[in-house]
């Protein structure tokens, strides 16, 4: 690719070079110099002059110009309000008119100490005001949904949030209504804002507009203290900053990093903190006795603990949830394989190491020309941000080829590998355009494990190794499966066994507690150990109940889908210790030296899984590793025990085929927000419009979903976009529903 061609402009009597077609605005930030905006926001597309803030003086040009419209021209000449007193004069008027009807309600405003218009009226407003007038009120704060109020008095209408809305999230549900100075921010026919992106808007707003309502009224900027860390919630590990006050998180901001993320942030990742304050949440290890479980201390807890582990004989099987840190992983990896000889793991789904050969930042699905998405499940459920990505690159006019039962090329659940074959052969046109392009990327988005082994295995057949700009990727259903699996697979030398009958299994995180697969394997087990935040989970079946940590108490290491490790920072204190701390005594107990500190077992783990790597060279911003040369995968997984029970399906007459997906908004953290409910799925059957109509079925009517002699009444809704023959359900809905099922109206 040639270099950009440069041209040379002069802004307040500097030089500078910069490529051509840069905007005024950016150029003026190479030169050092300030130029003050509003609306202007480059992540939002193409700049709309809304606010005229950014007004400057152009030689040879009349009348004043906004300055974020305009791109530079060679010898152009450029005058700020630094220089220009008649660009400081428009930059006066400019705040004087936002300010004739903005309430002064800085003391308490949510955005007070961090507000660009506080900021930029101190230093290019007016000294005063020639207004007398009474300003114009509204009603307020307007409910956009339950997450976000808007205060329309604040608002100076710079148009952020509708564009973010409409251009880069693609919801289209916030909208400009009414003209001129009528007009007003709202959503599409006044419904509640429901979308997986809508809190960005609020740090989007340069004002307190649009504010949360989870931390309106909680802190402000002089008593609070901000921790980089990294969300854990989906294995795309968006970075993040959480607000800490008094020892409490009390929200948490996007941290751009540009290969990743690009600032944005799902509301799972943003909205889930308060579960941390959950009134359930266990504090103190339970053991169960003969009026149920009991609370005891540590140290009995831990004697406990060792007793089931040495009468276990090495009958022992460890379900992971794959959202542990690589430290913790590692540590529960040296205990129970190298300590106890114990080396049977349900292991979480993990990424393909042979994917590393087709290694790309996500940046790149939007850069690139074609995109072909694999796999049954929606690519928001799964990793959020990376349907940001393949959004842009459609609006930048890629193809975008989605393989699934509501995709482009519908395909019914499970033949994605098929689909895989079928593109290796060279058989279609789709395989030849993959073939042909420079930039075209592969994104696998389905359940059941393999599927970073089959994708990666299409790339290859289809060249990409040679090619720099195409690439792979697989989405886990873990934020750290394989992290997880990596740690725990060196953690010590050991062949995996089944053990038969398991006399003890530990299950690690809430995830994995809350997996119906696990549950099945607990009624086979003799004692069941498990680690959870919350007693919901357990209470039932096990037979001793450590308290966890959540990612915001820990320190350590994450491997996120593109296989970049990235800093966990440990934000607030956890009312319980640290799992590190507790393994680390009881690994002690069997002559295993393990140090009770993240930063030490990453030493450890470092050495034998990122040679060469440091905590100090993660940094705020991690760096991508290079490719590596392609390598086979291994013939089947290290899973130990099948954690799915066999079932046979019966037959019925017209039978459906069951799509089960894991929602994003789903899960212990979400289910305790209260704020956060609205988002989850409805209690509803998705339908083609063929399989309804054949039924006599409409649009939220009530049905019974049956298998297996299970039933489930839930409420019909006709997806257009599915493929016939299927039914979608998500998964805290379907019970135990299984692959063949029959779906008649409810009496």
């Amino acid at each position: 690719m040639s270099a950009p061609e440069h041209v040379a402009v002069t802004i307040d009597d500097r030089q500078v070079e910069v490529p051509k077609g840069t905007g005024i605005v950016e150029a003026a930030q190479a030169a050092g110099i300030e130029i003050p905006v509003f609306c202007y926001e480059p992540r939002l597309g193409p700049p709309v002059g809304a606010c005229r803030m950014c007004l400057v003086e152009i030689e040879g040009m009349p009348k004043l110009q906004a300055g974020c419209t305009l791109t530079v021209a060679d010898g152009m000449v450029i005058r700020t309000g630094a220089s220009s007193e008649k660009a400081a004069e428009g930059q006066e008027a400019t705040l004087e008119f936002i300010l004739v009807n903005h309430p002064l309600d800085c003391p308490v405003c949510d955005k007070g100490g961090e507000c660009p218009l506080q900021d930029l009226a101190f230093r290019y407003g007016p000294g005063n005001t020639r207004m007398h007038f009474s300003k114009h009120t509204v009603d307020k704060p307007i409910p956009v949904s339950p997450l976000i109020a808007l205060d329309r008095e604040r608002c100076i209408l710079c148009y952020r949030c509708t564009r973010f809305s409409e251009d880069v999230a693609e919801d289209g549900l916030l909208i400009a209504r009414n003209r001129g100075a009528r007009t007003e921010i709202a959503t599409f026919e006044d419904e509640a804002y429901r979308a997986p992106f809508s809190g960005n808007v609020i740090e989007l707003c340069p004002v307190g507009a649009l504010t949360s309502t989870l931390y309106r009224f909680e802190a402000r900027p002089w008593d609070i203290q901000e921790v980089p860390t990294v969300c854990t919630q989906c294995p795309v590990g968006c970075n993040v900053s959480a607000t800490i006050r008094e020892g409490k998180v009390k929200r948490i901001l996007s941290r751009n990093h540009p290969e990743i993320d690009r600032g944005w942030l799902c509301d799972k990742g943003r909205f889930t903190y308060p579960h941390l304050r959950a009134r359930d949440r266990i504090t103190t290890p339970l053991r169960r006795g003969r009026k149920g479980l009991e609370e005891i201390g540590w140290d009995d807890a831990l004697d406990e603990a060792e007793e089931l582990l040495r009468n276990a004989r090495g009958s022992i099987v460890t379900a992971l949830s794959g959202s542990e840190t690589i430290e913790l992983a590692y540590a529960l990896g040296r205990l129970l394989r190298g300590g106890l000889d114990a080396h049977s793991a349900v292991l979480p789904e993990a990424t393909s190491d042979a994917l590393d050969a087709f290694r790309l930042p996500l940046r790149a699905i939007g850069e690139a020309e074609l995109v072909v998405v694999l796999g049954d499940d929606p690519v928001v459920e799964r990793a959020p941000v990376v349907d940001l990505w393949i959004k842009e690159a459609r609006r930048r006019g890629a193809e975008i080829v989605t393989c699934s039962p509501t995709g482009t090329t519908p395909t019914a659940p499970g033949e994605g590998a098929d689909l895989c074959r079928q593109l290796a052969a060279g058989r279609t046109a789709l395989a030849r355009r993959l073939r042909a392009a420079e930039r075209a990327v592969l994104v696998w988005s389905g359940q059941g494990g393999g599927g970073g082994a089959r994708v990666a295995e299409l790339a290859l057949e289809l060249g990409f190794e040679d090619k720099p700009g195409c690439g792979a990727f697989h989405l886990p259903s873990t934020p750290n499966g394989h992290g997880v699996a990596l740690a725990w697979s060196v953690a010590a030398d050991a062949d995996e066994l089944n053990p038969e009958p398991i006399e003890l299994l530990v299950v690690s995180g809430d995830d994995a507690a809350g997996n119906p697969s696990v549950r099945a394997l607990a009624e086979q087990a003799q004692h069941v150990v498990v680690t959870t935040m919350f007693l919901e989970l357990a209470a039932g079946w096990a037979d001793l109940v450590l308290p966890a940590t959540a990612a915001l108490e820990r320190d350590g290491t994450s491997l996120n889908l593109e296989g970049r490790v990235q800093r966990v920072r440990r934000a607030v204190p956890p009312p319980c210790p640290d799992e590190l701390a507790w393994v680390s005594r009881l690994a002690a107990r069997f002559d295993v030296e393990l140090s009770p500190h993240a930063a030490g077992v990453f030493d450890e783990v470092a050495g034998r899984l990122f040679v060469g790597l440091s905590l100090d060279e993660l940094g705020l911003h991690a760096r991508l590793p290079a490719r590596d040369s392609f390598t086979p995968p291994e013939a089947g997984a290290t899973t130990g025990p099948a954690p799915l029970p066999t079932h046979t399906d019966e037959h019925f007459v017209g039978a459906l085929r069951l799509h089960r997906y894991r929602p994003l908004f789903s899960g212990a953290a979400v289910e305790r927000v209260p704020e956060l409910q609205f988002q989850r799925p409805a209690r509803e059957v998705e339908l083609s419009p063929a399989d309804a109509e054949r039924r006599g079925i409409g649009a939220g009517d009530a049905v019974l979903v049956r298998s297996n002699g299970t039933s489930v009444e839930l409420r019909a809704r006709v997806n257009r976009r599915l493929i016939e023959g299927v039914a979608r359900i998500a998964d805290e809905y379907a019970g135990d529903l299984h692959a063949t099922i029959e779906v008649v109206k409810a009496p």
